[in-house]
Formats: structure tokens, C-alpha cells, sequence
């Protein structure tokens, strides 16, 4: 079903990498562009888990194309063989898709792609067309990627390093992605892998990153002084959150046409005082493991706060015996919550989160204050912003086992419930949920970039 483009026939084609963290803000993207009249397609791979369904709502075209694997199998598959295998099919199939795009009646004009493929740009090149990675991660992230790329980070990173970047606060080894103090397999491969990101950033027109100039000026004018050209355009998410521009954009669908998922999440929000509740999910990934689910389980009971708890189906068994008719009063044990709408609520008064870039981003927009449980890859790098850098959190301290007790649990949450530093941390979050929406609204620094890289491909 093609959609006609408003924009002279020009037509953008947006390659996803199949985690959900890396589709949602290529979702959000697609959308954004079409706003401005451009016809964007948007190409998922076979093993993506996400379900798309194209209606005439839907402003996006979408195509599938094979990945080498079926749907679910990257979390399953040997994470080396995935990302070998998934280059060699995706190659092939994206530019079988790109030569028949080329006949078609809107030829496409560019490709955007996951920064994790960077030899896409290739690929396009080889049709005549340019390309540009949109990168998922923080632009600090991203940063401290590019210092390893250039080699002033040495990996891996010891112990007692106190590591000194330009444009960033001193970090320790916890506050450097996990990848640069982790050695053996998977975590040297994921380095490289990601490193690998930088192989062609010299032949880049355009680099696109999920953030906004203001949550991260010093990195990024740094990173533009470096001759990168940067193009923040997020935060990413739904525009219902934000500036309102985009219609019915209340999910990170292509179309809002279909019912909303049942829950009873809300409506148990709605029942509650105004900032009085945790909002506790960690994540689809890392499961947390039998002590730790205990001692968090028994942190929450003892902050005496109401709780809403996002407990995978896998990882129910792990919850201390009898806790849920224990804390029914005041908690809430669910497999699933509508995240944005839990967030945007106002009886949620803090977010007990892994600090994934999109929660991150999504609690920033939303003005939620966070308690940081990093777990792994760029979770610390972004835990360290949130605490030191934007002051809208507090970081919770692991003992020698490596887990987070009840007692530092209660501790963290209370900060921010119900001591003076929670005060200051809440009017950081309104600032920053202020200017997440500027940076979006007509005329934001976001929102002009978008608009200058549509005006530069459409005079082509």
C-alpha cells in the first residue's frame, strides 16, 4: 500500500536493527519524516519480534526483508553467529529491495540505518543513493565509543581508572559502558562490533542521534568540533508526549487505529494520591535473578510507598512467597504496563529503572525522577548522567555480591519520595521535561534539523 509523498516524490527508506530499543526511536523517525511530506519506508528484518500492521492510517510503507534467521532467534542464536549472519542475508536482501525500489514510481532518494550496520551506507552507495546511521544510544555513549574507535580509551578498562574525556565529567570503570571493563566472550565481540560503528564515519554526510542539543550540549558540539556531523533529533518518542504535532501518535505503532492492550494499570494509577507511587521495570532483557528479586521485593515493602511492579512471566517464580497478597494494598505485580501512560501519570512519583536510553529518554521527556539500576552495556554511562550530569535521580550502590540489598532499595527511594533532595531532583525533571518538548516543538533545535535534512534531500 504506497503512500503518495507530498514532498516532490521524495522517498526515504529507514533500515531497523531487530531489538526493540533500536526499532522504537527508527519508528518515531519514520513518522517525523513522513510529517514533512516525504514518503519513508520503513524495512523491518525476519527476525524482528515486533508486529507491524500496515492500515490507511498508516502513513508508512512497510517492507520485510530477510535477516537469516527467524522471528525470536537473536535472543536465542550465538550472539557472534547473529551478527555475522545477519550481515551476510541483510546485505544481500537489502539490495535486492533497493534494486526494485529503483524502478518503482518514487525511486528512493536515501537510506537511513541502524548505526549498528554500518556498511549499509555501502550498499546504497552502490545505487547511487546516500545513507546515514540514526544512533540509539546517548550521545555521551556514542562519544565515548568514538574516544575507544581513536584509541584514547584503552580497553579493558581497570579497575581503579578514573578515565578523563572532553565534554564529560570524570568516570570511573562503573560509569563506562560495560563492554570496556568486561573482557572474554560475548562482551570483546560486542565491543568491536560497536566500535565498528566509527569504520566510515568520515564518509558521512549526516549522523543522526536520538537526543536534543540542550540534555547533552557539551558532548555533542564537541563531537560537531570533530568534524562529525551531528544531527540530534530526538527524543524519540511518541509525539502525544510531547509537542502533540503528530495525530493519534500515542504509541510506538505506525498506526494508533487499533484498540489499545487491555490492563488494569491505569486504572489502579488513577486510584492513587498524586506522585505516590514507584514505577518499578527493569527491562526485557537481563533477568535479575532469585536474591535479587527478594531483596527488591522486601526494599519496596519497606519503603512503605505504593508500587507498580513490572515482573516478567519467566522471572514470577523468583517473588518471595506470599509477597503479592502480602503488599496487595499498596502494590501492583504486573507482566506487562503501558510504559508512557504509567509515566505520564500523576501518581507516579519516582521510576525504578535500568536506565536503557528510550526509559531514560521517556522519563526525561515525562519529567519522572529516576532511581538508577544499571545492569549493563550503556545502562551506567546513562545512570551517571542521570545522578551527576542532569540531577533527576539517585544511583542505587551494589554490596560485594554484586547485588542491590532491601536496605539500599528503601534508602534510594526515600530520597527522592520523601527527602529535600527529592524536592531539587523533581524540579529538575520539570526543567528538563520542559525542554525535551522545545527541542521537538516547531522551530526546536530537534525539529529544525529534521526540517533542514528534508529541505537538503528535496532540492537534490
Amino acid at each position: 500500500m504506497e503512500r503518495e509523498p507530498r514532498n516532490s516524490g521524495v522517498h526515504v527508506m529507514c533500515l531497523s536493527f531487530p531489538p526493540q530499543g533500536h526499532i522504537n526511536p527508527m519508528i518515531q523517525f519514520c513518522k517525523r519524516l513522513a510529517s514533512k511530506g516525504l514518503m519513508v519506508t520503513l524495512i523491518t528484518t525476519t527476525s524482528c519480534t515486533a508486529k507491524f500492521t500496515q492500515t490507511q492510517a498508516s502513513s508508512i510503507n512497510l517492507e520485510r526483508i530477510s535477516d537469516g534467521f527467524k522471528e525470536g532467534e537473536m535472543t536465542t542464536a550465538n550472539i557472534e553467529e547473529f551478527f555475522k549472519g545477519f550481515k551476510i542475508s541483510v546485505s544481500q536482501s537489502l539490495a535486492e529491495l533497493i534494486e526494485k525500489q529503483t524502478s518503482s514510481r518514487y525511486p528512493p532518494k536515501f537510506l537511513v540505518y541502524d548505526s549498528y550496520m554500518p556498511w549499509a551506507l555501502d550498499i546504497a552507495r552502490r545505487f547511487g543513493i546516500d545513507g546515514a546511521p540514526l544512533c540509539t544510544t546517548s550521545m555521551a555513549v556514542h562519544t565515548i565509543y568514538y574516544h575507544v574507535h581513536q584509541g584514547r580509551v584503552k580497553t579493558p578498562v581497570e579497575e581503579s581508572s578514573v578515565i578523563s574525556l572532553p565534554s564529560m565529567p570524570l568516570l570511573g570503570k562503573n560509569d563506562l559502558p560495560s563492554f570496556l571493563y568486561l573482557s572474554g566472550s560475548p562482551h570483546d565481540f560486542l565491543l568491536n562490533e560497536t566500535v565498528d560503528q566509527f569504520s566510515n564515519i568520515q564518509q558521512l554526510n549526516w549522523l543522526f542521534v536520538n537526543t536534543f542539543d540542550k540534555l547533552e550540549d557539551e558532548v555533542v558540539n564537541w563531537m560537531r568540533r570533530s568534524q562529525c556531523p551531528i544531527n540530534t533529533i530526538g527524543p524519540m518518542i511518541p509525539s502525544m508526549y510531547l509537542d502533540k504535532r503528530l495525530e493519534d501518535d500515542k504509541n510506538y505503532e505506525l498506526s494508533s487505529s487499533k484498540p489499545n492492550k487491555e490492563d488494569n494499570c491505569v486504572k489502579w494509577l488513577d486510584s492513587k494520591e498524586t506522585a505516590s507511587v514507584v514505577y518499578v521495570s527493569y527491562g526485557s532483557w537481563a533477568p535479575l535473578g532469585e536474591e535479587q528479586m527478594e531483596e527488591l521485593a522486601w526494599g519496596l515493602k519497606r519503603s512503605n510507598n505504593n508500587f507498580l511492579w513490572v515482573v516478567k512471566e519467566s522471572e514470577k517464580k523468583n517473588l518471595p512467597s506470599k509477597f503479592i497478597e502480602e503488599t496487595s494494598e499498596k502494590g501492583l505485580v504486573v507482566t506487562w504496563s503501558p510504559q508512557l501512560d504509567v509515566l505520564a501519570h500523576k501518581s507516579v512519583g519516582c521510576f525504578m529503572t535500568h536506565c536503557g536510553w528510550n526509559s531514560t529518554l521517556e522519563a526525561l521527556s515525562l519529567g519522572v525522577p529516576m532511581v538508577a539500576v544499571p545492569q549493563f552495556s550503556d545502562q551506567t554511562t546513562n545512570a551517571k548522567f542521570v545522578v551527576d550530569v542532569w540531577e533527576v535521580g539517585v544511583r542505587v550502590r551494589v554490596n560485594e555480591k554484586g547485588i542491590v540489598t532491601k536496605e539500599e532499595i528503601e534508602e534510594c527511594i526515600s530520597q527522592i519520595m520523601q527527602g529535600e533532595r527529592g524536592k531539587q531532583i523533581r524540579r529538575n525533571s520539570d526543567k528538563w521535561k520542559e525542554l525535551a518538548k522545545e527541542a521537538v516543538c516547531h522551530g526546536g533545535s530537534s525539529d529544525q534539523n529534521i526540517e533542514q535534512f528534508v529541505a537538503k534531500i528535496s532540492s537534490n
